[in-house]
């Protein structure tokens, strides 16, 4: 969440321990039993999330617009469709002319900006027929200034100095929740079960996750997964926030170190030290979100278009696609691409039509879900192409299929060898999609370029 105009390997077993507690010696658990242990959603695996903000997708800003273009994104090969937050926003002390998405005036009713509870339910009923999976985002820290909590249980809230409902940062539009409120979180685990099973979502995406205690993770994803075996994606970037139950945690130092590699502050081997971060702090299964832009760094940090511009957003995209732990994000317009700051609180349509990017991302989109080697769980093994300065590269591989990817990193041509002979002889180039000629000869690749062999 960003309300306001400040800035903002391979697994060996991919479970999900809630905490290091042994099972009982009867293996018998409660809903809320912390030693319960969690698969991650097998679609997952090979999968991708699409943030969709529907405020701004469509002039008419409804679920039944949006409805429109599922098909196109199911051609795109769009998997997961993740809703900014769909519930009413809060009016006290609202921001610009709409207001924060994140501003919750009511966890079980839907923002009529968007239309009714049965809109919902169609948009979500039509998207499971056409085969997405559908995510939303859910605000557990805070909620807005007039949530009907505030005067029904004002024991739910944070106090000030003055005993007034108390908030964080400068977020004026939101007031804190108080997580030593036994009655609250249960209360919150309600809500959210409201739309599992009114709604038949397959998951959240939880907003701030990692400033609401972790505690309360374990005990409301552990009754969450007793109703289903639902996706948890955090905004977040700790460790814990898995041992807590999540599936995915934001990938935040990964983004900011590849907006430094693209400005050539730092060289292309600098994704290592993020990389070698995670695998020794992180636990072994946790699955990380890989973007280059979401609603957040669109709005205030003109993500992609002023982090990784032009021609140099190309190989941080497969960069997302193809990582390690990774599950890749794709941010509304994207696409198109929309090369602005999409307003916040205001109305501001994305300008669609163009989808000049569409079939780049399905290239990848589709390699991903077909090939295993791409799967979070693949093994991967970092070679050199090149200058490491410059080229980033490496190889996945999973059940019996391997991929080789090369990075250009740099704003300058670059001169190649494959040394790895298992892709030598007629591999297949997947953005050319044809097979290709390949030992080991020097060749050149053009600056930001990018390409991904798979093995004959």
């Amino acid at each position: 969440m960003k309300n306001t105009f400040l800035p903002g390997l391979f697994f060996a077993l991919f479970v999900f321990a809630s905490c290091k507690s042994k099972p009982s010696a009867t293996n018998e658990t409660s809903a809320t039993d912390t030693s319960k242990v969690f698969a991650h959603p097998d679609w997952i695996m090979q999968g991708n999330i699409y943030e969709v903000n529907i405020r701004q997708y469509t002039q008419e800003g409804t679920f039944m617009a949006f409805e429109a273009s599922l098909d196109r994104l199911k051609e795109m090969g769009v998997q997961t469709l993740w809703f900014m937050p769909v519930t009413p926003i809060s009016k006290t002390d609202i921001k610009g002319t709409l207001g924060s998405y994140y501003a919750v005036a009511d966890y079980t009713a839907i923002n009529p900006e968007y239309g009714n509870l049965n809109d919902w339910k169609h948009l979500v009923n039509t998207a499971h027929e056409k085969g997405f999976k559908v995510i939303t985002d859910w605000v557990a820290n805070h909620t807005g200034a007039d949530n009907g909590w505030l005067t029904r249980h004002p024991d739910f809230y944070e106090k000030d100095s003055t005993g007034k409902a108390a908030f964080a940062f400068d977020w004026s539009d939101t007031r804190s929740l108080d997580f030593n409120n036994r009655e609250m979180r249960d209360s919150m685990i309600a809500a959210m079960k409201f739309w599992l099973t009114e709604t038949n979502i397959d998951g959240f995406r939880c907003d701030v996750a990692g400033e609401v205690p972790d505690d309360f993770w374990i005990e409301c994803i552990a009754e969450l997964k007793e109703v289903r075996n639902v996706l948890m994606l955090a905004e977040g970037d700790k460790g814990s926030l898995h041992d807590a139950g999540f599936d995915i945690s934001y990938a935040w130092d990964m983004f900011q170190m590849t907006k430094k590699i693209a400005k050539g502050e730092r060289p292309a081997f600098a994704v290592d030290s993020i990389r070698n971060h995670v695998d020794s702090t992180f636990p072994a299964n946790a699955l990380r979100l890989y973007f280059t832009s979401n609603h957040d760094e669109n709005s205030w940090n003109q993500a992609d278009y002023g982090t990784m511009p032009g021609a140099s957003h190309a190989p941080f995209a497969v960069l997302t696609q193809t990582m390690v732990r990774g599950v890749p994000l794709i941010y509304s317009g994207q696409e198109e691409p929309v090369l602005k700051k999409i307003e916040f609180f205001e109305k501001d349509p994305m300008p669609f039509g163009k989808y000049q990017r569409a079939k780049f991302y399905k290239t990848l989109l589709e390699l991903r879900k077909s090939n295993e080697a791409f799967a979070a769980d693949a093994a991967f093994k970092k070679v050199v192409a090149g200058d490491e300065k410059a080229v980033y590269a490496f190889v996945r591989e999973k059940g019996g299929k391997k991929a080789l990817v090369i990075l250009n990193l740099s704003g300058k041509p670059q001169t190649l060898q494959v040394k790895e002979k298992e892709f030598y002889g007629k591999p297949y180039n997947v953005f050319m999609y044809t097979t290709e000629p390949l030992d080991d000869r020097q060749w050149q690749i053009e600056p930001w370029g990018y390409v991904i062999y798979k093995a004959p």
